[in-house]
């Protein structure tokens, strides 16, 4: 039989025992900052704030950079503001109102349930506040070096509107596919753009009314990522093979070849001048923003994996002179190529403390050699850094404590903004810091987390692991730079006040340890290896002092839905209850049959991908679980929490549900989020805590 979570008493209101001093809604009431943006040629940095879901663009100006509201979205409507820009005469902010940035279809989001849909829009608004302009439908705005035009993408093709909204959008140029990737040259007078036609994309240049396109270097292939040449008279960019061949098989490790490609806007006669290892590190990086291309001043720089870590490299412009940036066991993300293109800023899980493994700090390398400097320390998280036109560095920073705020990096120090954006009862002091641990698989490769225990040790207490999602993802010991996992922190945070010690296990398939670490053999739907870890995690608590084994309990979103469910199915006698939210509970479908059904080790793979399914471990699962899900998710079909809900009324197995009308993976709307992990403590505390 069915319970519906929260009925009633508990839908909205905060769980609040005499244990602890603070509501998970205060908890949760933190602005999160995104999108942090500078200025090329001035002082000026923008970007977004979302403070209980009222989301809004802040500006701030040197030498002060005083945090400034200059919109004034006053609904938890579930709109997110995403794409936001900095003119480079200073004077407008460009942004996108509207869709799931994160989710696999970016379309509308009605989170809020409106009965007229919302929209995504591309909207302006002075850099001083003022009118908001509404440019248009669209998506993907860039503005143009003059500072007076912009450039958007509508179904698939490429608008052109003055900055300031003053007439209507209208179509710049017509090409077959889906066009998008805009970068306009350094001089103004040429727009780059990739044109993506399912098997294969070209990289075309737009010139004006009377130019045809011109199409640079076409082939057989899928290029990607134009980068222009300081003199706007090249143009760089990333060739990968087309889709095709003969059928292959699903469970070797293939590399996946890439190369850079420069040519001549004179010809359009392209040259490859680079060409990645053939090894499975040397593959197409799977890490933010992917191979980072960027022509320098006097280089062309990018990222790849290929001695095991992600690191910056440069190459002169003839793809010779290969020179490794940042060499060392840590991992480059979040890079920003400074305007005169002499340096890049980045962050990096590295520093002092060994405990670094676990969090970022911001760091600064020259385009042509490897002189890498800190330029932020201690035992805080800096990540998503910028630079703006005089120089200045600005950062997203938080602690173990204190959320994420914007501030900006002198000599090591942290200046914060938007400090006054924390609400009062907000329980900064109430926060514990987690510690970085470590501990072994069955196999015995080693398995990263961060604990939370309780500020006074509680006898004989229960226990939860906590596993994140993506599975491309790294926890950390504070706040999250991310605002799905900040969430989950918050929630982590309040677990412990109410008497759980929280492990969050960092398990193999995630960021930050390597390239081996990131990409296991027979992991996923080829077996599942990651889910030792998990176990492991599980096993490793039991053990601990003052813990009682038969009361660890665990949850998980998305991919760590998927594994906390694998986790209930395999191994009830160890985790006593969980929470699986939006996870995939079946990696196995008739359409993996029909696409696969060529390839030799098609059989293999089936099996493989039927014992790596939760649904595979019914007959075993006893221990009591809360499925949540949302209905408009674009990352997890909302059919495999259905698919997963049919299985044990067909058993006959009671289990707790919620699900959620119109919000997406990434609870767009404040309240649901809040919701969410209302329901998921209270859960937890009703098997855990207060059962006899």
């Amino acid at each position: 039989m069915k319970k519906l979570a929260l009925i009633c008493s508990l839908c909205f209101i905060s769980i609040q025992l005499s244990a602890q001093s603070y509501t998970l809604k205060s908890a949760l009431s933190y602005p999160f900052p995104t999108q942090l943006v500078a200025s090329k040629t001035q002082g000026k940095l923008a970007w977004a704030v979302n403070e209980q879901g009222k989301r809004n663009i802040y500006v701030a100006e040197a030498p002060a950079y005083k945090a400034v509201k200059i919109t004034d979205y006053g609904e938890d409507d579930g709109q997110e503001l995403t794409s936001i820009s900095l003119s480079d005469d200073g004077k407008w902010v460009v942004f996108v109102r509207g869709g799931d940035h994160g989710g696999r279809d970016g379309g509308p989001v009605n989170a809020a349930s409106l009965p007229i849909a919302p929209k995504i829009q591309v909207m302006t608004v002075p850099f001083n506040g003022g009118k908001v302009n509404i440019i248009g439908e669209g998506d993907h705005p860039v503005i143009s070096p003059n500072s007076n035009q912009l450039v958007f993408v509508r179904a698939g093709q490429v608008m052109i509107s003055p900055i300031n909204g003053a007439t209507p959008a209208q179509s710049l140029f017509y090409a077959k596919g889906t066009n998008g990737v805009c970068r306009w040259s350094p001089d103004g007078n040429k727009l780059a753009f990739v044109s993506n036609r399912v098997d294969h994309a070209f990289i075309g240049v737009y010139t004006d009314q009377a130019t045809p396109i011109q199409w640079i270097s076409p082939g057989l292939a899928k290029d990607n990522s134009p980068v222009w040449s300081p003199d706007s008279k090249r143009l760089a960019f990333i060739r990968m093979p087309g889709t095709g061949g003969e059928p292959d098989s699903i469970l070797a490790r293939k590399h996946q070849p890439w190369a850079i490609w420069t040519a001549e806007l004179s010809t359009g006669k392209g040259k490859q001048i680079w060409k990645a290892q053939e090894t499975i590190s040397g593959s197409y990086p799977s890490i933010d923003g992917g191979a980072n291309l960027n022509w320098a001043s006097t280089k062309i720089v990018f990222s790849s994996y290929h001695d095991g870590w992600p690191h910056l490299y440069a190459i002169d412009e003839e793809g010779k002179n290969e020179l490794l940036l940042t060499p060392g066991n840590f991992a480059v993300e979040n890079i920003k190529l400074s305007a005169d293109g002499k340096h890049l800023v980045f962050c990096a899980n590295t520093g002092k403390d060994a405990a670094d493994l676990d969090r970022r700090h911001v760091y600064q390398v020259s385009v042509d050699r490897a002189d890498m400097k800190a330029l932020s320390t201690g035992k805080g998280i800096e990540s998503y850094p910028v630079i703006t036109g005089d120089g200045t560095v600005a950062c997203l920073s938080s602690t173990a404590q204190r959320p994420l705020l914007a501030a900006i990096l002198s000599k090591q120090e942290i200046k914060l903004r938007g400090e006054e954006l924390i609400p009062a009862n907000f329980p900064i002091k109430d926060m514990v810091t987690p510690k970085h641990v470590s501990f072994k698989a069955a196999d015995g490769k080693t398995v990263y987390g961060q604990l939370f225990s309780p500020l006074k040790a509680l006898k004989n207490h229960p226990a939860i692991v906590y596993v994140h999602g993506g599975p491309q993802r790294q926890m950390m010991l504070g706040w999250n730079p991310m605002d799905y996992y900040s969430i989950d922190y918050a929630l982590n945070q309040y677990l412990v006040s109410l008497g759980f010690t929280v492990l969050s296990v960092n398990y193999r398939l995630g960021l930050g340890y390597g390239f081996d670490f990131h990409k296991p053999i027979n992991a996923g739907a080829q077996g599942a290896s990651e889910y030792q870890d998990v176990k492991a995690a599980g096993e490793w608590l039991a053990t601990q002092p003052n813990i009682d084994g038969k009361r660890i309990g665990i949850y998980g979103g998305s991919y760590g839905g998927y594994l906390t469910a694998l986790a209930l199915g395999k191994d009830s006698k160890l985790f006593a209850a969980g929470v699986d939210i939006h996870g995939v509970n079946n990696r196995f479908s008739a359409a993996n049959t029909e696409n696969n059904a060529q390839a030799p080790d098609a059989t293999l793979a089936a099996e493989r991908a039927r014992i790596s399914s939760p649904v595979t471990y019914i007959s075993t699962w006893t221990s009591p679980v809360l499925i949540i899900h949302a209905d408009d998710d674009r990352n997890v079909a909302f059919s495999q929490s259905v698919d997963l809900a049919k299985r044990f009324e067909d058993k006959k197995f009671d289990f707790e549900f919620l699900a959620i009308p119109d919000d997406t993976h990434h609870w767009m709307k404040f309240s649901n989020g809040l919701k969410v992990s209302e329901v998921t403590a209270d859960f937890l505390k009703r098997k855990l805590i207060d059962r006899k």
